[in-house]
């Protein structure tokens, strides 16, 4: 069918890059060709009639009509001009078959060529079928209106059934053209719309500081803005010797078969994969990430990666990590001495009461800040399990409500527990003292005056679960998404006047996946947050 949509548009895949003098040429042949076939029939079975002034006058026109195409410069002309052709072409039919009738029937048929030509042609919009009708009745009817018998209804309505006959076949036609036509305009949008998006494509890698490569199913890269990376890739997937010097964090080469680009072939994600690049005097660190492309029946048709030099940012956080280590030991000392001798003060008697006050605040912001630098100290040295075995969680939690108790009675927030009366995990009390502390704390200093915090304990066959809920100020899902991140603070406790370094929730999260547990938050802004710990059984 598209064969034949194409063929009545004059425009197949290749007609279409023709001059227009070759395409005027080329629609007038099969005109052509049917006269020269029916003039070579008509003389081996009835050569009589060739002798007719009539069919000499038609054949020889149709001969003009085609040296016409073949000389004139269609070129020159505007598009509308090459369909003088198709309309003269209804004069020759007509001497034709004026000159062979009754002996030689169906040449009236031969005008459909021509009607197609008007129609295909898209210059005469709809009206290319009934200008060929009405071009095939004036063909009929012109012998009975010129010659020398009286004109009668009943001579020109015999005439009558093959123009209508032509306007079927020219409608039917149209009918084609026109679902062609939209055809070509919506493949025409989509062709445009892909290039436009292909070039923003383009631009976009061009302007991002990203390498990225897409690779198809079997591993050869169709896109990428490195040439490097490109080259590599393209190299593997030749299974030439593709030498792209990769180490991992540890200073290990890595093994070809777990290079990313092999593992995103294989058909396996990942994100944030740290490589080195290089030799080792002169590396780059390069974060990789991959996904893979599914087809409509969801298999896999390819891979994209994307590689980031993070190389400034991994040296950053590294020296800001031996910077807070430093400047942690520095501190640690001071205070001790500090915390040591607030002590020693506040065994003398003799001290005047406003002194006893100003020694207790003295004390008080000492032991927050040591609780900071020890903070900053885990934070660098990871979490450190001093003690594995069965733990029996409800004194931990009761030493962990008791201790934070002075601090919201002091902000008015009550304090509330339920726990189920067996509760032993395994892990360190220890660190599980350290998390619960942080957790229950934080409730307590993000939550407003009269509102409760509830921690409640339960147990299932092979977990047990602490739940620290308050009704404070809550979070919106981006803060949530990045509460466990080491030193990050919500723009809510960031303007409070509660002290803190966005180090404790860090620090907490990395004890409990220690314990094999798991820690995770879920809040709403403006009504409250939820703590979750999840730890497996003893």
């Amino acid at each position: 069918m598209d064969a034949v949509l194409a063929g009545l548009r004059l425009v197949p895949a290749r007609v279409h890059e023709l001059s227009p003098r070759a395409r005027v040429v080329i629609s007038q042949l099969p005109q052509t060709l049917a006269t020269v076939v029916l003039l070579i029939a008509v003389g081996l079975f009835r050569p009589g009639l060739l002798a007719d002034a009539r069919v000499l006058w038609g054949g020889g026109l149709t001969v003009a009509l085609l040296l016409a195409c073949v000389l004139v410069p269609w070129e020159a002309l505007g598009p509308k001009a090459s369909l003088v052709i198709p309309v003269l072409d209804f004069l020759p039919v007509g001497l034709l078959f004026e000159g062979m009738f009754p002996h030689v029937l169906g040449i009236p048929f031969l005008v459909t060529l021509p009607m197609l030509w008007l129609v295909a042609s898209g210059q005469l919009g709809r009206l290319g079928a009934p200008i060929g009708a009405l071009l095939t009745l004036a063909m009929l009817w012109a012998p009975v209106l010129l010659g020398p018998e009286p004109v009668s209804v009943a001579a020109l309505s015999e005439s009558v059934l093959i123009p209508v006959m032509v306007l079927a076949i020219g409608a039917m036609a149209q009918v084609l053209v026109d679902s062609a036509g939209a055809k070509d305009a919506r493949l025409r949008q989509l062709l445009a719309e892909a290039a436009r998006r292909e070039r923003l494509l383009h631009t976009v890698l061009e302007s991002v500081d990203v390498w990225v490569l897409a690779l198809d199913e079997t591993g050869r890269p169709v896109l990428a803005n490195n040439d490097q990376l490109a080259a590599y890739a393209h190299r593997r997937h030749g299974h030439q010797q593709a030498p792209l010097d990769l180490y991992d964090r540890a200073g290990e080469r890595v093994p070809a078969a777990e290079a990313p680009i092999a593992r995103a072939v294989a058909g396996e994600s990942f994100s944030g994969e740290l490589l080195r690049v290089g030799e080792p005097a002169a590396q780059r660190i390069l974060s990789a990430t991959a996904r893979v492309l599914h087809d409509d029946q969801g298999q896999p048709e390819g891979s994209v990666l994307s590689f980031s030099d993070v190389t400034e940012l991994v040296e950053a956080l590294e020296a800001k990590d031996e910077f807070v280590a430093g400047i942690s030991h520095e501190l640690r000392t001071p205070l001790t001495s500090i915390r040591g001798y607030t002590e020693l003060l506040s065994l003398d008697e003799q001290l005047s009461e406003p002194a006893q006050a100003g020694l207790a605040v003295i004390e008080r912001n000492a032991e927050q800040l040591l609780h900071l630098v020890e903070d900053l100290l885990s934070t660098h040295r990871g979490p450190a399990r001093r003690h594995s075995g069965p733990v029996d969680l409800l004194p931990v939690l009761e030493q962990a409500l008791e201790a934070a108790r002075p601090g919201a009675e002091r902000a008015e927030v009550a304090l509330t527990m339920w726990a189920h009366p067996s509760l032993v995990v395994l892990g360190d009390p220890v660190g599980l003292r350290q998390v619960l502390d942080n957790l229950i704390s934080n409730a307590v200093k993000y939550s407003p005056p009269h509102r409760p915090v509830f921690v409640i304990a339960t147990t299932e066959t092979t977990t047990a679960q602490v739940q620290v809920i308050d009704h404070g100020y809550g979070m919106s899902p981006h803060e949530v998404a990045r509460v466990f991140e080491k030193y990050y603070r919500s723009p809510t406790a960031r303007m409070s006047t509660t002290p803190g370094l966005g180090i404790g929730l860090a620090l907490s999260k990395a004890i409990v996946e220690d314990h094999g547990g798991t820690l995770t938050c879920h809040s709403t802004a403006g009504e409250g947050t939820i703590f979750t710990l999840t730890l497996p059984t003893a």
